[in-house]
């Protein structure tokens, strides 16, 4: 499935593969650090003069400007990925909910309904004695009230809401 894509946007992609493989290795800290510190070490000879430490802000800011891009570019890639990976784990689940693939296309007020969706399974989940089990919220809220039928707990009022909470 490995597929090389040819002209800029290719030549962009293996460029960014490469640094981004290359910056992240330990050579690559060590070999800054030992320019930093052979700066650091030039500053008597310089005077400490403003082009001394001009040199030193200039080649940061411009090597920092253009990674930028490059980590943009691989995390962007990554990200990607990661979400086709999880996407073909939603779809082949039979118990997964399939409203969650590309659910990173949402906007803040769809990712949040979602957020108190789980939310509200989560906590219907923390009252089942096994921590194993699964459900939907349907099947949770079903299961958790046929419980609370079965243990006959009373439904909470607005007189005795703690006395409810401690029972349930």
């Amino acid at each position: 499935m490995k597929r090389k894509k040819k002209g800029l946007l290719g030549l962009f992609d293996q460029f960014s593969k490469k640094v981004t493989k290359a910056t992240g290795s330990p050579y690559a800290f060590v070999s800054a650090f030992l320019v930093i510190i052979i700066w650091a070490l030039s500053g008597p000879l310089f005077n400490f003069s403003d082009t001394w430490q001009l040199v030193i802000n200039t080649g940061t800011t411009i090597i920092t400007f253009l990674m930028v891009f490059i980590i943009q570019q691989s995390q962007n890639k990554d990200t990607v990925a990661l979400q086709l990976k999880l996407n073909e784990l939603i779809a082949s689940s039979d118990k997964a909910s399939n409203r969650l693939i590309d659910i990173e296309d949402l906007t803040e007020e769809e990712l949040e309904k979602a957020k108190a969706f789980y939310r509200k399974l989560a906590d219907l989940a923390e009252k089942e004695d096994d921590a194993f089990i699964s459900h939907s919220i349907e099947e949770a809220t079903q299961k958790h009230q046929e419980k609370s039928k079965s243990l006959k707990i009373p439904k909470e009022t607005g007189k005795n809401k703690e006395e409810t909470k401690m029972t349930a």
